[in-house]
């Protein structure tokens, strides 16, 4: 019996996440919260859920586009260029966005009698997004057992490896990340120089993946 429920945005890590643990996701939800990317990558995760034969759902959450600051709510124009080591690119943060996200989700699951909630944060993400390292993650665990009759359990494997590992765990079950969306300027194709841009080509580089991703600019 299928007893979890996952954050899918429709990018690289979340793909891969839904691709390793289908046997046990019954729900899968996507999070509509203003990005510049989000009309691009929720599509491939409906696609891949379609796929899959789970269930998919989509949550607006307009009000972050309209309270909260960040450059990833601001249009690509806004979107820094550079490598997610780079100072400048803690502008794409949306505040807690993934505390939200996760409590919802965490309410969701306890209404659907399910147990678990995955999620895809990776060690590429720790040095700018702070609701993406490990202690932030165990807080959560901790504040959504203690909160729900059902003990609610959060699963984030990929918390403590790399997007090339999760690359390369794409390999191995055959994802085509073609569709899938990375970008966070939300174009008709990926930039190629926005920190997910050049992680996601590092990534697929270092797996050994021939990128079949589309960019505006060939650096290669």
């Amino acid at each position: 019996m299928k007893k979890g429920a996952i954050i899918v945005s429709g990018g690289m890590d979340s793909i891969t996440l839904l691709y390793e643990y289908q046997e046990d996701i019954a729900l899968a939800i996507s999070f509509d919260y203003g990005s510049n990317h989000n009309a691009r990558e929720i599509p491939f995760a409906r696609l891949h859920c379609e796929r899959l034969g789970i269930r998919h759902i989509v949550i607006p959450l307009d009000f972050m586009h309209q309270y909260f600051k960040s450059s990833l709510l601001q249009g690509g124009d806004a979107i820094p260029e550079g490598h997610y080591a780079d100072a400048n690119m803690k502008s794409t943060v949306v505040p807690f966005r993934n505390g939200i996200m996760l409590a919802i989700a965490v309410g969701i699951a306890e209404s659907e009698g399910l147990f678990r909630v995955y999620i895809a944060n990776h060690d590429g993400d720790h040095a700018i997004y702070p609701d993406c390292r490990g202690g932030f993650i165990t807080a959560m665990d901790s504040a959504a057992v203690t909160g729900t009759y059902q003990h609610i359990r959060i699963f984030a494997p990929y918390t403590h490896i790399t997007k090339t590992d999760i690359a390369l765990r794409g390999k191995q079950l055959g994802i085509d990340y073609a569709e899938t969306w990375s970008c966070y300027k939300g174009g008709e194709v990926h930039c190629g120089k926005c920190g997910t841009c050049v992680e996601r080509r590092e990534a697929l580089h270092d797996a050994g993946i021939d990128d079949p991703t589309v960019y505006a600019i060939d650096e290669s």
